[in-house]
């Protein structure tokens, strides 16, 4: 068998440089090709330890590949044929195919060889990513992050928060709440779109790029208590406050039922996410490995003026993908009712314990423990509240993505990279007795919107 896997490979290799010889023959135009769903995993970040796919760290049978500048499409297709493999598609506008490789080489024997291919800018695995939080309870008096007095954390004998560690919301949104203009992607596990929280906050069905369709439908739950962090209905007499009370939502579902996704699909996501209007994408998500097809959707996002905010990630270890990626994404790491980074040792009484994520890409914290949100109407079953705690960096995150759409709600003259730095700086050094200044364990601080929210006119006293 393995004798017969690498004559397989010499004879992929052989028949490429057979193809370049002549590449003036004319090619077949009726090339087929066939479409399956995109299989380059992400997770959303719930805690690692529990991942049935944690092992899995890439698609067996799928890898990204992009062609240089100068090869046309019909060259490249041609080119994919000859290794045997199928395109599944092509993602626009970064020039990415998806590619289907045939079962009797391995994907690193298929990248050993299209990496030695001269019109071959790269050629990478379809890695794994991951969602960051797990839900708890339904309780929702208490959401500290917002307004800490020091009160319970949840339910009667859970521990009490110190006073005001938070995020000062509710200074804040007496400069702004935000304006029904400035809209927030969450690529996640998709939105519920009648929630009786986000129903009025989502712009459209969105997209949904595992099953292919223009129905952003969550059937996880972490999508949508992302979803209401940033931007809940709020002042309506019912279940919790967003931080952008007025601003919209828009849903892209790159993650499925468990929770798990692909690459291609949040390069999909951001790329579409991107083309239609959005001014935040937030991603809670994430997956341990660096691709250069995810950085170029980044860029192209980036380069769009989008403000892009990642999850650090929930394993202790270094920062995740995307939020790796300190040129284009605001990395956010996990901070407790106390002010404290989470840490194992502050978690050890939980079921699952968990650390918030850290290293030099790191730019800001935000809570991370006990944060209570939406869950679908379906999650707890019938006549139940639809609302839970959580913990995580990616409930951290869109506390982030809410205060950048707020700021932009503000300032609309602003750039992407000034309110990136407006969080940066305004944010509160809360580990100052330990790490003085911007370091890896929680960046510039925990953020602070009423800081970050200065009124746009200052007068002064004459």
């Amino acid at each position: 068998m393995r004798k017969n896997k690498y004559i397989f490979l010499l004879f992929i290799i052989l028949t490429f440089f057979f193809t370049v010889s002549f590449k003036q023959v004319r090619l077949d135009t009726h090339l087929k090709t066939r479409h399956v769903p995109l299989h380059q995993k992400f997770q959303s970040l719930k805690n690692p330890f529990t991942r049935s796919l944690k092992a899995q760290r890439y698609s067996q049978d799928e890898i990204l590949v992009k062609f240089k500048p100068t090869v046309s499409s019909q060259f490249a297709e041609a080119t994919i044929a000859a290794y045997s493999s199928k395109k599944i598609k092509k993602i626009p506008k970064i020039n990415i195919y998806q590619i289907h490789i045939p079962k009797n080489i391995s994907v690193e024997e298929m990248l050993y060889a299209m990496n030695r291919n001269p019109d071959i800018e790269y050629a990478e695995p379809n890695y794994l990513v991951h969602m960051t939080v797990t839900p708890n309870d339904i309780y929702f008096e208490y959401q500290y992050a917002l307004y800490n007095s020091g009160q319970s954390i949840g339910v009667p004998g859970s521990p009490q928060g110190k006073d005001r560690a938070d995020i000062k919301a509710t200074a804040a949104w007496e400069e702004t709440k935000g304006k029904e203009d400035v809209i927030i992607a969450i690529i996640d596990t998709g939105v519920d779109l009648l929630h009786p929280e986000l129903e009025k906050k989502v712009i459209s069905g969105g997209r949904d790029f595992v099953n292919d369709d223009f129905d952003a439908t969550d059937d996880e739950g972490h999508g949508t208590h992302v979803a209401g962090i940033a931007a809940a209905d709020t002042n309506n007499n019912e279940g919790i406050a967003g931080v952008a009370w007025n601003c919209k939502i828009l849903p892209i579902k790159t993650l499925d039922e468990e929770g798990d996704g692909y690459y291609s699909d949040i390069i999909d996501g951001i790329i579409w996410a991107a083309d239609n209007e959005a001014n935040v994408i937030n991603l809670s998500l994430g997956g341990e490995y660096q691709a250069q097809a995810l950085e170029e959707a980044l860029k192209y996002a980036y380069d769009k003026d989008i403000v892009i905010v990642a999850a650090a990630g929930n394993d202790g270890g270094s920062v995740m993908y995307p939020a790796a990626y300190d040129n284009y994404c605001l990395a956010v790491a996990a901070t407790d009712y106390n002010d404290d980074r989470v840490t194992l040792i502050n978690t050890e009484g939980l079921q699952e314990p968990w650390e918030s994520n850290h290293g030099p890409e790191i730019d800001v914290a935000a809570p991370g423990r006990r944060i209570l949100s939406c869950v679908p109407t379906w999650y707890w079953g019938k006549g139940s509240l639809p609302y839970a705690y959580s913990d995580g960096t990616s409930a951290s995150a869109p506390q982030v993505s809410g205060l950048a759409a707020l700021i932009k709600s503000i300032k609309p003259w602003l750039s992407n990279s000034e309110i990136m730095d407006v969080i940066r700086y305004s944010s509160d050094d809360v580990n100052s007795n330990e790490y003085s200044g911007n370091d890896e364990f929680i960046g510039y601080g925990r953020i602070n919107m009423e800081k970050a929210l200065v009124p746009i006119k200052i007068s002064t006293s004459k």
